[in-house]
Order: structure tokens, then C-alpha cells, then sequence
């Protein structure tokens, strides 16, 4: 038994439709491993009920785990819009959506088509927003979610440590390039609070500091 093995044995269990939606796209879908899969879900799960957010944004639905996921730990009567710029895996998600139980994907909101150009829709005042969507498009991402987020709301960034090509010296991929220019961004600014959990492929939390908070003196 590996380590992963025995972290999957001793935490909350992968529900069926969990279980399956991860095996059809492992078996279905170009580029499985990029669905969150048991650990990341059952984190993503608990972060919601910690959180216990009424508007929740996600960038990337890609098979739709995660959403399924942070749905399952929303309160009742809360909503979760989650963005998929390939309209080609619409079948995909809304079958796998059909098999969770109702009171899950109630929840849960599809929109199929770019993120940026989604957005603008939305409005504002989310409680959290889940980015895992084009890694070269992150710094924009970043951008434009931000003031979507309500004070004292977060944002949770998939893969920015990004198979450890984050720390490379030399030529960067466009989409390694993007990622470590979101990390700059976030590590720069000082309107919110964030740390990097080394989780899988990277785990990005960021926290909106809510202004009428007593931010603590800088002591030099």
C-alpha cells in the first residue's frame, strides 16, 4: 500500500456516483487525470461545509467532479455555477450530473462556453470561487473573479505548482508561464491572504480580506 492508498483508506468514502464518474472519465475523456478524483473531492466537500457558501463560481467543470463535490457540502437552497468551454463534453456531464442524487445537482448551474466571456453574467457577491480552467488564461481569471468575490469570500486554484515546472529555470510552456504568473499576482497582493497546499498538483487558497477587518501592523 502507497501512501495515496492509504490516505483514500482512512477518510470518507468515494460515494458510487462519485466512483463511477471518475471511472468513465478516466475511461471516456482525453486527460483523465484531471479530474479531481477521491482525495481532492472529499476536500473540496469539507471546504464547502467549513465555508458554508450560498453562491459558488467554478471555472473549469471539465467531467464534472468537482462540482458534484463542492455541491454536496453547499447548504440547501444554494447555487453553484460552474463554467466548461468545450460544449463537446455537455453530454458527457449532464449524464453523469442525472446519476447524483437530486438534492446534489439541484444545485448545480452549466454554462458551455470561454469562461471570461461567461462572467460578466454573473454578477457578483461569491461566497467561493473554484478555478481549475485554461492555465494560460489564470492571471486573467484572477483578475476578473476577484471583485466578484464577496469580502471574506475565497478562491481555490487547481494545479499551481503545476507538476513542479513552476520552479524550472529556462523556456515556459504558455500554460506553465500562466500559472506562474498567477502565483506572482496572488503572492503580491496584499488585498488578500493565500497559501499553497501541495495537494496532487497544487492547491492554491486565497482569502478576500474583508476591509472593516483590524488588518495586524507590519513590523519591520
Amino acid at each position: 500500500m502507497d501512501i495515496d492508498d492509504y490516505i483514500e483508506a482512512h477518510i470518507d468514502p468515494e460515494p458510487d456516483y462519485l466512483s463511477r464518474l471518475d471511472r468513465d472519465t478516466h475511461v471516456s475523456l482525453l486527460n483523465g487525470r484531471m479530474c479531481s478524483g477521491h482525495l481532492q473531492g472529499r476536500l473540496l466537500t469539507m471546504i464547502a461545509r467549513m465555508i458554508s457558501p450560498m453562491r459558488v463560481l467554478e471555472l473549469g467543470t471539465f467531467s464534472g467532479y468537482s462540482a458534484l463535490c463542492m455541491a454536496e457540502g453547499m447548504p440547501k437552497g444554494s447555487t453553484l455555477h460552474t463554467i466548461e468551454a468545450s460544449d463537446e463534453l455537455q453530454d458527457f456531464i449532464e449524464a453523469h450530473l442525472a446519476q447524483a442524487p437530486e438534492n446534489i445537482r439541484q444545485k448545480i448551474v452549466c454554462h458551455y462556453a470561454p469562461a471570461l466571456e461567461v462572467l460578466p453574467s454573473l454578477g457578483k457577491d461569491f461566497d467561493m470561487v473554484f478555478i481549475d480552467a485554461d492555465k494560460r488564461e489564470y492571471p486573467d481569471y484572477y483578475r476578473t473573479v476577484l471583485p466578484m468575490v464577496r469580502p471574506g469570500g475565497y478562491i481555490l486554484a487547481d494545479n499551481t505548482l503545476w507538476d513542479g515546472h513552476v520552479v524550472e529555470t529556462g523556456h515556459h510552456h504558455p500554460q506553465t508561464a500562466g500559472v506562474m504568473e498567477f502565483n506572482r499576482i496572488v503572492a503580491a497582493d496584499p488585498s488578500v491572504e493565500k497559501v499553497i497546499i501541495p495537494l496532487r498538483d497544487g492547491l492554491t487558497i486565497v482569502r478576500k480580506k474583508d476591509t472593516t477587518e483590524t488588518l495586524p501592523q507590519t513590523f519591520k
